[in-house]
């Protein structure tokens, strides 16, 4: 997954779009746009998930071991819990990162909001309101997201326990 972080957004999309068919892989538009965003996105996530339970104290697992609690238990019931909180900033940052790239879809032929802008401003040639009502709707996009997850976070919240910004 590793790789994927070091690769573009872009250059992951054309990738899967253009050069996987010489290989005889083919997928549509919308296919290629999902996969190349999961890729890209996912070597992320992986990452805050993955750091998020290494700063689990190990004292944690310890006290769960000792209370007779199973490697699964262990994981679902006190490891995990506290790495989502720990995780949760990164995802949520992440996730509106994904809302803001998914314009880049737009240039393996998949139809949103940037490709639907980009159509009309050749057509009317009005880029100021065009690029302008689109750039605000990724906008008001991103924003939904970051009030959810404040939400989240807020509710996630244990007093005392909080996360320092």
């Amino acid at each position: 997954m590793g790789l994927f972080r070091g690769f573009p957004a872009i250059v992951t999309l054309l990738i899967i779009f253009f050069a996987l068919p010489q290989v005889d892989i083919f997928f549509s538009p919308y296919w290629s746009a999902v996969i190349g965003f999961i890729l890209v996105t996912g070597a992320y996530q992986s990452e805050y998930v993955r750091g998020a339970i290494q700063s689990i104290d190990v004292g944690q697992s310890l006290a769960a071991r000792a209370v007779g609690m199973s490697k699964f238990n262990e994981v679902s019931h006190v490891i995990l819990p506290q790495a989502i909180r720990i995780a949760l900033p990164g995802i949520s940052n992440e996730i509106i990162y994904l809302v803001l790239y998914s314009s880049l879809a737009s240039y393996i032929g998949v139809e949103e909001i940037f490709a639907v802008a980009r159509h009309f401003n050749s057509l009317q040639f009005r880029p100021i309101e065009i690029f302008l009502t689109a750039g605000l709707i990724y906008a008001a996009m991103a924003t939904l997201c970051f009030a959810g997850f404040r939400i989240l976070e807020n509710k996630l919240r244990i007093p005392g326990l909080e996360v320092v910004r």
